[in-house]
């Protein structure tokens, strides 16, 4: 079994997270770790979790226990736990938050998009979870990127649910204020953008396009639906079959003829990915649910990958689809 602890426990990762390695047939929980909520049961706060679990928040660290440590931590508090705790050498990390998500000399940490970096993943000790809109666009994005067809500026909206505002109460999740409401914000500055571009040039060296990305707040609890349009010559056939060429090793991307919707993927770790052609025009659509493939589903996903298990164990979760 995989030792598992937990860093951060209170927030809407976190709940996830637990969720699905409560279910996991190859992880072993060890501890959740919360100051805050040291002494409280894990059902206190994460309710959905009654019935299947008896584990108490701690404050203790029995790092020497473990065999990964999962940090569903703020950003910036990750980097300041490693830079003040006496962390094993061989303890596995995975960090949700996006300390670490940009490559630098300074650190080892793998970015952790199984869809690119599976190899790296495989042999990794540290990963840093990508962000949930990063995930959803670079999924729309990499197999043009490997085809070297990214030359002009690329349009992305993106629509979130509130659940990716984090689980402290704020006047944008504000049930009164997000049902039946929309809003742009970070139009054309999202913290997300510099590891997309990372990730393209990764693929495509010679990639220099702007990237409009305008993210929505949406009146929905969870999900990521956005479409990316691009500009391109080459017929709508040989682009899917760019697509499904690209996806055909994973699990959990799909190109879907049928127009989608977000109910297809929300409660999975799925992304689905339809295109159409207008013009000269390429609309690629794309969703994921935030919390699980935008999150916590695609760090199992990672842990899966890390100790060498077969990539969806664990994973395999029945869409909210009606």
């Amino acid at each position: 079994m995989i030792k598992v602890g937990i860093i951060g426990g209170a927030g809407y990762t976190a709940g996830e997270l637990i969720r699905l390695l409560l279910n996991h047939p190859e992880a072993e929980i060890v501890f959740i770790n919360s100051s805050s909520n040291a002494g409280n049961k894990i059902t206190d706060v994460h309710e959905g979790l009654y019935g299947e679990t008896d584990l108490v928040f701690t404050d203790e660290l029995p790092l020497d226990e473990i065999d990964v440590l999962f940090f569903c931590t703020a950003h910036g508090d990750t980097k300041k736990f490693l830079e003040s705790h006496n962390v094993p050498e061989e303890l596995r990390i995975i960090d949700l938050s996006m300390d670490y998500r940009i490559a630098s000399p300074e650190h080892d940490f793998i970015y952790g998009l199984p869809e690119l970096n599976r190899r790296a993943t495989c042999k990794a000790k540290h990963v840093a979870n990508p962000g949930c809109f990063a995930t959803c666009i670079q999924l729309g994005l990499l197999p043009l990127a490997k085809h070297l067809m990214l030359s002009d500026v690329i349009i992305v909206n993106a629509i979130t649910g509130s659940t990716g505002a984090g689980v402290k109460p704020g006047a944008t999740s504000h049930f009164s204020w997000r049902n039946n409401n929309m809003s742009v914000y970070k139009a054309f500055e999202h913290q997300h953008v510099p590891e997309i571009k990372q990730s393209l040039k990764q693929l495509q060296n010679s990639f220099d396009a702007d990237i409009d990305f305008i993210p929505y707040r949406g009146d929905f609890p969870r999900g990521i639906f956005t479409t990316i349009v691009v500009k391109t010559k080459v017929a709508l056939e040989e682009i899917v079959r760019m697509y499904e060429e690209y996806y055909a090793k994973d699990s959990f991307t799909h190109i879907v003829e049928k127009n989608i919707d977000l109910k297809q993927v929300v409660n999975t770790n799925k992304c689905l990915i339809h295109l159409e052609k207008h013009g000269d025009k390429l609309l690629i659509i794309s969703c994921i649910d935030n919390l699980l493939k935008g999150a916590s589903g695609q760090a199992v996903h990672n842990m899966n990958l890390m100790f060498n298990l077969e990539e969806t164990v664990g994973l395999r979760l029945k869409p909210s689809a009606f």
